[in-house]
């Protein structure tokens, strides 16, 4: 992809789900990583941007692995890799990004659960407790598997510093592209 990219500078289409998008801004990353110009069209939700690359006006898309798979699996479509840190355990035998060879690239969406501001530190703690101990029940587990979701459960705190570092890493992005937002 990035030989095919360099070899043609703003000749292949990227769809994303939409402007600001976890789709648009992961390709914008790789853009950036990888020095290429792929242009982008943004769609109005995924279901949209999905037909066009499955009837092939499309070249490209960043996705979930869950909207991607089904069509991965019966030959529609073609995983070049996996956004994430790590290869996911439902489907091992595709690399990552960074493993293909794009150093340190990591993207991708994410869940949590958040409470409103004043929520009282009792019931927050609560909340964490029982989400903490779904995250770690296998029924639960097992289907976020199958989603290719990987859970995590952590403290608020964990989860409030993550949140604070992917809005520093996405303002990195979103400053050093060339992307347009509206």
């Amino acid at each position: 992809l990035i030989a095919l990219a360099k070899a043609k500078p703003d000749q292949l289409n990227y769809a994303s789900n939409g402007i600001g998008s976890s789709t648009h801004l992961a390709t914008e990353l790789f853009k950036l990583m990888t020095e290429t110009k792929i242009v982008h069209v943004p769609y109005k939700g995924l279901s949209l941007a999905l037909t066009d690359l499955l009837s092939g006006q499309m070249q490209i898309m960043f996705s979930s692995a869950v909207a991607m798979l089904p069509h991965v699996k019966s030959g529609r479509l073609r995983a070049l890799a996996m956004t994430g840190a790590k290869r996911l355990p439902s489907i091992p035998d595709i690399p990552t990004v960074a493993e293909s060879g794009v150093r340190d690239y990591e993207a991708g969406s994410w869940y949590g659960i958040v409470a409103p501001a004043g929520t009282a530190r009792s019931i927050i703690d609560l909340l964490n407790r029982e989400i903490v101990a779904a995250t770690k029940s296998q029924d639960i587990v097992d289907r976020l598997t199958l989603e290719a979701v990987t859970p995590v459960g952590n403290t608020p705190e964990e989860f409030a510093a993550y949140i604070r570092a992917e809005h520093a890493r996405v303002a990195r992005v979103v400053k050093a592209s060339d992307a347009k937002f509206e």
